[in-house]
């Protein structure tokens, strides 16, 4: 039982750490941000930052390169995205990363590193909560990848699984509640008309028609 969840944690990082790969690729190839929060931007940025000190405070070493992949990925979008939308994304990519991104603070402060860990997994579903507001406040959402939110819906589930073998209650719900917004996307660009899960060919498709 413990080699399974030992290959979990090893998929489920893989997986978080390819996650951003789709949505950087498609914003530096199609000069698209229609339906892509800048606050998302933001706050992935700080929480892959805590994972990646809390791993080297706390020595676990297996979340190192995968946060090191992460945050040079989301900081690759969020470059991208100023460039294809201007400084109006500024005030968002701030305000995730130094506002919403600081939730771990305090818990640090108060209970240590290990504290702090339990608060940035538990941060997962706020990671994710502005990409959901955006992609429903967005009528054309050209710049959201539908390979992104599979992989983390995917990635989700993982953890679901793992925690409820593990007993541990915070990653269960950091699983679902991955899985349930991660859904929400993906049922907003289905019906929307964006076909989320032709994930090979629907990049260059919406760069060609809208």
């Amino acid at each position: 039982m413990n080699i399974l969840l030992i290959v979990l944690v090893i998929i489920a990082s893989v997986m978080g750490s390819l996650m951003a790969f789709p949505q950087a690729r498609r914003i530096v190839r199609t000069r698209r941000i229609e339906g892509v929060s800048a606050v998302w931007i933001g706050v992935s940025i700080a929480l892959n930052s805590w994972w990646l000190v809390y791993g080297i405070f706390a020595s676990v070493w297996a979340v190192v390169p995968v946060s090191v992949i992460s945050v040079g990925l989301y900081s690759t979008i969020a470059v991208a995205f100023l460039l294809s939308g201007g400084k109006s994304g500024l005030p968002g990519i701030l305000l995730g990363l130094f506002g919403l991104g600081l939730v771990p603070l305090p818990f640090l402060l108060v209970g240590g590193w290990e504290l702090a860990g339990v608060a940035v997994g538990l941060c997962y579903g706020l990671q994710l909560l502005p990409a959901v507001i955006e992609v429903f406040r967005s009528v054309k959402l050209a710049g959201v990848s539908g390979a992104t939110w599979v992989l983390a819906a995917l990635e989700s589930a993982i953890w679901l699984v793992y925690g409820m073998a593990a007993g541990d209650a915070g990653l269960a719900l950091a699983g679902v509640s991955g899985v349930v917004m991660a859904a929400v996307i993906l049922v907003r660009l289905a019906v929307t008309g964006h076909r989320p899960f032709a994930v090979v060919a629907v990049d260059r498709r919406l760069a060609s028609t809208r």
